[in-house]
């Protein structure tokens, strides 16, 4: 296995910094402030699958959700960097931070755009893209969302066995510190229509009416 795909320990992490990226720009698509408080009645999740510059397009297109951020989450390394986190020196993972309207989009329904939209089981990679940076994650913000993640790998891992495919490899934890990605990253595909997006499904659909 190549380093980058084996996970660095809090001992051998690159230690970061205390200054963290400031992020000082609106919503490119629809004007929210990225850096305010989550809106009373509102939840947030965060999540990674692979390359966060297709995953983020994939979400702040969905009605319900209120805003989309990228990021690094899932690691030891504080306030890194984009060439630190693709180091693999890191442990943190790109991820999309996404506050959702309940009452429009519950969480279980976002989860099935995250378990088909990108394959679950591939480790530390997601296509083509290889190292700890883009494996699949899950990090929640309560024991609601826990319960509801975790159900949602259940019912999906069943549709993938029904398939005879290989096992989730998903992270699902509760959330740790979340480092904004530099200015560029956000809402990467609409500041570059023609950029690269890795996203990729299994072929393999979430079962209806759940």
């Amino acid at each position: 296995m190549q380093k980058k795909q084996v996970e660095v320990t809090s001992n051998t992490a690159l230690k970061g910094r205390s200054t963290p990226i400031y992020i000082t720009e609106k919503h490119v698509v629809n004007g929210t402030d990225l850096t305010a408080e989550v809106p009373s009645g509102y939840e947030e999740i965060i999540l990674g699958l692979g390359c966060f510059w297709g995953a983020e397009r994939l979400f702040w297109q969905l009605e319900g959700v209120h805003s989309t951020s990228v990021g690094y989450s899932g690691g030891y390394t504080k306030n890194p960097t984009y060439e630190e986190v693709c180091s693999g020196n890191t442990g943190h993972t790109e991820v999309v931070r996404v506050i959702f309207d309940p009452s429009l989009i519950d969480l279980t329904q976002l989860l099935r755009y995250f378990w088909e939209k990108h394959d679950p089981t591939q480790g530390m990679r997601q296509g083509n893209d290889l190292g700890t940076q883009y494996r699949s994650a899950i990090y929640t913000f309560n024991d609601s969302q826990l319960k509801v993640a975790q159900e949602s790998k259940s019912i999906y891992q069943a549709a993938l066995t029904e398939q005879k495919r290989e096992q989730i490899t998903t992270e699902i934890t509760a959330a740790g510190d979340y480092y904004f990605a530099e200015t560029y990253h956000q809402q990467y595909l609409a500041r570059n229509p023609n950029g690269y997006c890795g996203l990729g499904g299994t072929g393999i659909c979430f079962p209806p009416n759940l």
